[in-house]
């Protein structure tokens, strides 16, 4: 199959996007052998594969969210295991793509290896944050479900959606997370929108007073209520 390359879509200012058909397996690992150092994030589904450079805004964005979760967890005792933007594929599946961040959460026995991860052996992150300041031309919601991503953040910098993976990989929309159901996506969101009024460190010291104040000692209430339903999403 010959090799197209085109743009994915019409990019913000800042963003690039290109979208490379008919690169394959091997080709989509060369790829991520030539950016490995570079601020580049690779989607790759059966053959294509998509670059893509990301704003300022967008990783403002992802930082403080990951940051979140990590501030969260660290403040209600949850292990945690960091997984970054590493990236998530299976030749198997024919598919691959990087989170702009990952965890594992709760029970980390399950990681086989915590210094290289295989998602044939070991099970893929309990949380993905995706950002998306422009749309993809490729499906990565449909390319989380395949890789078996229970729970998704999707940030567009201004709406939070948390998405919960069904048992036909396809995702709806809840409103508590299953990963940390003590908070909900109002108070998700609220603290990512937060940051526009202030710098990072009043930010986090802000979260933190936040979660001591509100959130542990109505810990034991919100895990008995359990996390909310929500609407099935395409």
């Amino acid at each position: 199959m010959a090799t197209v390359v085109e743009t994915a879509v019409t990019p913000a200012s800042g963003e690039l996007r290109v979208l490379i058909r008919g690169v394959g397996w091997q080709g989509y690992q060369t790829l991520l052998s030539m950016v490995a150092d570079q601020p580049v994030r690779l989607t790759y589904d059966r053959g294509d594969v998509e670059l893509m450079s990301p704003l300022y805004k967008h990783e403002r964005n992802r930082s403080l969210l990951a940051r979140m979760v990590e501030i969260l967890t660290e403040e209600l005792g949850i292990p945690l295991i960091a997984a970054g933007a590493t990236t998530l594929k299976r030749e198997d599946l024919d598919r691959g793509l990087e989170a702009d961040a990952s965890f594992y959460v709760g029970d980390l026995t399950r990681i086989k290896d915590r210094h290289n991860l295989d998602l044939e052996i070991d099970p893929p992150p309990d949380l993905a944050i995706e950002i998306e300041i422009t749309r993809s031309a490729l499906n990565r919601l449909g390319l989380y479900g395949v890789l078996g991503v229970p729970e998704i953040w999707r940030f567009d910098g201004r709406t939070l959606r948390i998405l919960d993976r069904q048992t036909d990989g396809s995702y709806r929309e809840i409103f508590r997370s299953q990963a940390l159901p003590w908070i909900s996506i109002e108070e998700i969101g609220r603290f990512a929108q937060f940051e526009e009024t202030h710098d990072d460190t009043q930010w986090a010291r802000t979260l933190r007073a936040w979660v001591r104040e509100a959130v542990l000692p109505c810990l034991g209430q919100v895990a008995e209520d359990g996390p909310g339903a929500g609407s099935a999403i395409s």
